[in-house]
């Protein structure tokens, strides 16, 4: 029995890779979308306003998702919310294929996909922490997961457009085969949540939302901050910087799937440093990323002025580290804050801020009129350096240190 028992223990440990999969087709079938904007621009003669549409309806199919997502999964168990989406993550590739020049179906399709994010993204981070052998470790491996397909994602979408035939079909392909392998894997993943209260928990604290680790102080005033620069500095890096130095005659698909690979490839590079710091300190990773964010918004305002296109694979880099060490740093801290029974909704909520850093592109494109273009990064500069100044001050008071809460791996069943 013993025996049995030690070899259910080490199959439920090792299926946090099944999730991981999951994660980063989910990620790929997100990100594959972003370098063959400028393609659909070109193909089908569409204004800046109809593209930011089109980029926005993702978003904000996203973040309800998330909010959905995390707490049901914590009500009903991660597997049942969780496989039907990544079921559905290749069909809205799919309708991208079937439908490339008819704007209702592509937008249709960006929202299924984003409503397939939010509900998988949040809801399988909680399921990677419950069934790693590693606690300290899980936040990293979800990270790795989401990263790599962001990356990988829009660099094979760029690669095909740019070069295979038909750029608004073919691009889409590799998804749906890494999606149905996805769904296969995950199939037989352990559940880890059970239905109801656990041992010695009332039902009100796992049902009251927000969670309480939302409620704090400490998450708005110490990860929350911090949280819109994950995909902030990334969409500076992907979205703004290949615009900015690159014409509309010379901007290809293939720079834009450049740009994207290396920020995302940064961010994932650095995520064991990430961890690494936060076993030092809480909010390390996140205080060093903040700066790297505000290195890389510093070295932005030189490279468009030259408009140098070696010069924004440089300032990508610094973005892209901001981006991983942020996102390692909140995720860890949201694993230590979250009550049990309501891991999936507080990294909900966590993603759900950090997705509202889409929304860079617009910022920038705004305060562009006002301050102009040094102004503006001069600005994001400053802010990311106050930042951190903040959470390091803040991390540094009196009682500010809450002891990290014991992590325990529930048992599948």
């Amino acid at each position: 029995m013993a025996a049995v028992t030690a070899r259910n223990a080490e199959q439920s440990a090792g299926s946090w890779r099944r999730v991981a999969v999951a994660m980063f087709a989910v990620g790929w079938g997100a990100n594959q979308f972003s370098p063959l904007l400028i393609e659909y621009r070109h193909d089908l003669s569409l204004s800046a306003g109809t593209l930011a549409g089109i980029f926005g309806i993702y978003a904000a199919a996203l973040i309800p998702g998330l909010l959905i997502g995390g707490p049901v999964s914590d009500r009903i168990g991660r597997r049942p919310v969780v496989l039907p989406f990544v079921v559905l993550s290749p069909l809205a590739t799919l309708m991208l294929m079937l439908g490339p020049r008819s704007l209702p179906v592509i937008a249709a399709a960006r929202a299924l996909a984003g409503l397939c994010s939010g509900v998988v993204f949040g809801s399988a981070t909680a399921w990677v922490q419950e069934l790693s052998d590693d606690p300290a470790a899980s936040a990293r491996r979800s990270a790795v997961a989401l990263s790599a397909g962001f990356a990988c994602g829009p660099a094979i979408a760029a690669v095909l457009a740019q070069w295979a035939p038909d750029p608004l079909v073919l691009p889409y392909l590799p998804h749906l085969v890494i999606g149905l392998v996805a769904v296969l894997l995950l199939w037989p993943t352990p559940e880890t949540v059970q239905r109801g209260a656990g041992p010695g928990e009332a039902p009100a604290v796992r049902r009251r939302w927000p969670p309480q680790a939302v409620r704090s102080a400490r998450f708005w005033l110490a990860v929350a901050p911090a949280a819109p620069w994950v995909f902030g500095a990334a969409s500076l890096a992907f979205v703004v910087l290949p615009q900015e130095v690159t014409s509309a005659g010379s901007e290809s698909v293939g720079y834009a799937g450049l740009i994207t690979t290396i920020t995302v490839a940064s961010g994932i590079a650095v995520q064991p440093l990430a961890r690494r710091l936060e076993a030092r300190h809480r909010l390390a990773g996140e205080i060093a990323g903040l700066a790297c964010a505000a290195v890389g918004a510093g070295v932005a305002i030189a490279v468009i002025g030259a408009r140098s296109q070696a010069g924004a694979a440089g300032a990508a880099v610094a973005l892209g580290l901001a981006y991983g060490l942020c996102l390692v740093s909140g995720l860890r801290e949201c694993e230590r804050l979250a009550a049990r029974g309501q891991h999936g909704a507080v990294v909900a909520c966590f993603y759900a801020l950090t997705y509202l850093g889409f929304g860079a592109p617009y910022l920038v494109d705004g305060l562009n009129g006002l301050l102009g273009r040094s102004g503006t990064f001069t600005a994001l500069a400053i802010v990311a350096a106050v930042s951190a100044a903040w959470t390091a001050l803040y991390t540094a008071r009196p009682g500010s240190r809450v002891p990290a809460q014991a992590v325990s791996i529930p048992s599948s069943r």
